[in-house]
């Protein structure tokens, strides 16, 4: 098991609680693409009208990334992230009870500003309870149960409609955040070192930090960060802009386009997802593989991000092409496998640029990402609505991508912001 490449239990047991983290979450997001078929007949929406409850998550999501860096930044991802899996838990079950786009679009909207502040909390987490060398794998095993959620969830929830109602299956999945939380305020510790259950061999193997920037990094020198930043946001909207699309349209096309019905395309889906899972556990170590072989950060971030993206626009050109449901499932799944091989090598990269505030730098980063997410269902909605096809709207996917490649140049997590002393923090706060 990828967790047991990391020494003690203290550190495993952390990474389980994320790794449960990105499971719950990924549910909780993907749920609503799930059930949409069904809820779009019930509660008589259009196709923009469900374009655009789904983009009502990113609404919120893409403002709440920086509101979450920034918080667990100064005050710890302890309290930041047991806050946001009790929201989590709240919004997907109120959405069992939704009666039409505003109540879908407000919970949608309140489940974003949770999940928005989830993930840079969490990169925080790992920068302090992880090694450089092994958060790679790190990211690559919690993201990659994010997919496992997402894949999961399609099926998860066409049971519980089939055999249930779709408002039954928000509030039974919708339970699991609650616990989640609990557990994860009771075992974690900002700084790793006044954990009961960590041992000497573990501590060794962390990286050398202040540990006055344990429990929070002071003001955030957004001067200096932004500009490093800028590029990993740039191709981040990029790839989120396809990576959106793959959340909240697919099911809908695999039964609407190829006429593939619920339980089949639930499964299709499914399978389309558990590829992005291999690919992100792989990805992972493939990202630590080659910082070990080379000594290159950019070889292992930069260069790997950008081979992964060339194959993921090959998956989608046939899809584009030619409309065949076995051209097109595979398309997609290498569309979706070499997206999430880059995966990784993206988040260790905010690590990697900003070692004290990495929860501000991925939040940047994600932040981006969402906005396309705000984007690209709805511009996916008015070209079908427009055209009739299911599968044009992925040549603005190809142009972007193409151009992300090209971006991968200036991401240089080879320099690192310089640490700012803790004597000055206050007076250069505003850098």
């Amino acid at each position: 098991m990828l967790l047991f490449g990391f020494n003690g239990r203290a550190t495993r047991n952390f990474l389980i609680l994320l790794v449960s983290m990105h499971y719950i979450l990924f549910i909780d997001r993907v749920n609503l693409a799930a059930a949409a078929p069904v809820m779009q007949q019930d509660l008589g929406l259009s196709n923009i009208a469900l374009g655009v409850a789904f983009s009502a998550f990113n609404y919120a999501y893409a403002p709440f990334q920086l509101v979450g860096g920034w918080f667990a930044d100064r005050f710890g991802a302890r309290r930041t992230l047991t806050v946001c899996g009790l929201v989590w838990s709240v919004t997907t079950i109120a959405t069992g009870a939704v009666t039409g786009l505003a109540s879908l679009f407000g919970v949608r909207l309140v489940l974003g500003m949770g999940e928005g502040a989830t993930l840079p909390a969490a990169t925080r987490a790992v920068s302090k309870w992880t090694p450089i060398e092994k958060r790679g794998t790190a990211i690559g095993a919690t993201h990659a149960a994010g997919r496992l959620g997402a894949g999961t969830a399609a099926p998860i929830v066409a049971f519980l409609i089939t055999w249930f109602s779709w408002r039954f299956s928000f509030v039974a999945v919708g339970l699991l955040s609650t616990l989640w939380a609990i557990v994860w305020w009771w075992y974690f510790y900002e700084d790793p070192r006044q954990h009961p259950r960590i041992t000497s061999v573990e501590l060794a193997a962390l990286p050398a930090t202040d540990h006055a920037t344990l429990a929070g990094s002071g003001p955030v020198p957004w001067r200096r960060l932004i500009p490093r930043v800028a590029p990993l946001m740039i191709v981040y909207f990029c790839q989120g802009w396809t990576g959106w699309l793959f959340v909240t349209w697919m099911p809908s096309l695999l039964q609407k386009s190829y006429g593939v019905e619920i339980k089949k395309s639930a499964f299709l889906y499914m399978a389309l997802l558990f590829s992005g899972f291999l690919a992100e556990l792989l990805g992972g170590m493939t990202t630590d593989s080659l910082l070990r072989r080379t000594g290159n950060l950019q070889t292992a971030r930069s260069r790997m991000i950008a081979v992964s993206w060339v194959f993921a626009v090959a998956g989608l050109l046939p899809v584009i092409l030619f409309h065949d449901m076995v051209i097109g499932v595979t398309g997609f799944m290498v569309t979706v496998f070499f997206l999430g091989f880059a995966i990784s090598p993206l988040w260790t990269a905010t690590m990697d640029i900003a070692p004290d505030y990495a929860g501000t730098s991925s939040s940047l980063m994600n932040a981006s990402g969402a906005v396309a997410g705000i984007l690209s269902p709805v511009a996916f909605a008015w070209i079908l609505d427009r055209t009739g096809s299911w599968t044009l709207p992925f040549a603005v996917s190809v142009g972007l991508l193409l151009f992300a490649i090209v971006m991968t140049y200036w991401i240089r997590p080879d320099r690192p912001i310089d640490v700012v002393p803790n004597v000055a923090r206050l007076a250069v706060g505003g850098e």
